[in-house]
C-alpha cells in the first residue's frame, strides 16, 4: 500500500520541448519522462506509454498502450491549464502503472482489482491529503493563534512542517528493502533518459555512466509546490480553521499549475548559472528518491524506453 502513497514522487514532466544544438542548429525534440513502478519502469512519450517489469521468474514483461489525443491538442499549449491537466493525467496513469506492475508480481488470486483496489487507492488518497495538506495547515493555524503571529509566518510554519514531513517520509520509507529497490528503478529511469538526451548508446553499460538526477523529476515538483503554497496561501489573509483546511484542498490545482510552469521553465534553462543555482535544493531532494541501479535494472529501464519509442512510431 505504501507504493501508492509514493506515487506523486514519480510524476515526471513529459509535455515540454527543449532546444538541442545539432550541427549549429536548434532542433526541438520531445522530453520523454517516466516513473518507477514495482520491479520496473514506465516510460511515456507524446502518443504512447510502455511499461517493462521484471517478473519473479526473471523474464521482462512488456505492456504498451496509446495515450490520449489530448496531449496533441492546443489545450496543452495553454500555460497553467496544461499543468493541471498533465498532473491529473500523470496521476491517473501512474496509479494504473503501479497497479499493473503490482499484479505482475502476484499470483492471480492475490491481484489487486475490484473493491480491493478501490479501497487501497481511497485509503492512500485520504492518508496523503491528511498527512501532507491538512495536518500542516492545522498546526500552522494553531501556531499562528498561540504566538499571535502574522498570516505570513503562520503559513511559513505550515510550509516548513509540510516540507519536513515530506523529506522525513521519503527518507524513512526509503529504509524499507522493497522501496530501496523502487528507488533503484527510479534511478534507472533517470539514467535512461539522460543517456538518450546525451545521444549515447542505449545499453546498460553506457547508461550506468550517466547521473541519477534529472531536472524534470517529479520529486522537484513537490518541493516547488511547498514553496509556492507559502506565497499563495499568504495572499488569502487570515482565515478560520475550516476555511483554511478547505482552501488547502481546493487550491491544489492552482498550485499545481504554477509549480508545473516553474519546473518547465527551469528544465529549459538549466544552462543558465542562476537557474542552475536555484534548482540545487531540488537536486538534493531527488537524491533521497534515487539509488544507483544495477545493470539488470538498467536493462528494464532501457527496454521500457525503447518499447515506448517503437510504440510512438506505430501510433
Amino acid at each position: 500500500m505504501h507504493f501508492f502513497l509514493l506515487l506523486p514522487l514519480f510524476v515526471a514532466d513529459t509535455a515540454a520541448e527543449t532546444e538541442i544544438p545539432t550541427a549549429g542548429k536548434n532542433l526541438k525534440m520531445p522530453n520523454y519522462g517516466g516513473q518507477a513502478i514495482i520491479e520496473g519502469v514506465m516510460m511515456r512519450g507524446r502518443r504512447a506509454v510502455a511499461m517493462a517489469m521484471r517478473k519473479p521468474d526473471g523474464e521482462i514483461h512488456i505492456h504498451t498502450e496509446p495515450l490520449s489525443h489530448l496531449y496533441q491538442s492546443p489545450v496543452m499549449k495553454i500555460p497553467f491549464l496544461r499543468g493541471i491537466i498533465g498532473l491529473w493525467d500523470a496521476l491517473v496513469l501512474g496509479t494504473r502503472a503501479l497497479t499493473i506492475s503490482t499484479n505482475v508480481q502476484m499470483e492471480e488470486e492475490e491481484q489487486l482489482e475490484g473493491w480491493g483496489l478501490y479501497l487501497t487507492l481511497g485509503f492512500s488518497l485520504v492518508v496523503g491529503v491528511a498527512l501532507f495538506a491538512l495536518l500542516p495547515a492545522g498546526v500552522g493555524h494553531v501556531a499562528q493563534r498561540l504566538l499571535h503571529g502574522s498570516t505570513f509566518w503562520g503559513n511559513m510554519a505550515e510550509g516548513l512542517l509540510r516540507l519536513a514531513l515530506l523529506v522525513g517520509y521519503v527518507w524513512a520509507i526509503g529504509l524499507m528493502g522493497e522501496v530501496r529497490r523502487l528507488y533503484q528503478y527510479h534511478g534507472a529511469e533517470h539514467k535512461t533518459i539522460n543517456t538518450f538526451e546525451a545521444g549515447a548508446p542505449l545499453t546498460p553499460e553506457s547508461a550506468a555512466r550517466y547521473p541519477l538526477e534529472h531536472p524534470r523529476c517529479g520529486t522537484a515538483f513537490l518541493l516547488i509546490l511547498v514553496v509556492v503554497s507559502i506565497l499563495v496561501y499568504s495572499l488569502l489573509g487570515d482565515q478560520t480553521l475550516p476555511w483554511r483546511l478547505a482552501s488547502r484542498v481546493l487550491l491544489l490545482p492552482v498550485l499545481a499549475g504554477i509549480a508545473y510552469e516553474y519546473l518547465r521553465w527551469t528544465a529549459d534553462h538549466m544552462h543558465n548559472r542562476f537557474v542552475w543555482a536555484i534548482v540545487q535544493p531540488n537536486l538534493w531532494l531527488r537524491r533521497l528518491t534515487t539509488r544507483e541501479p544495477t545493470l539488470d535494472i538498467l536493462e528494464v529501464g532501457l527496454t521500457a524506453f525503447q518499447t515506448m519509442r517503437e510504440a510512438e512510431e506505430a501510433v
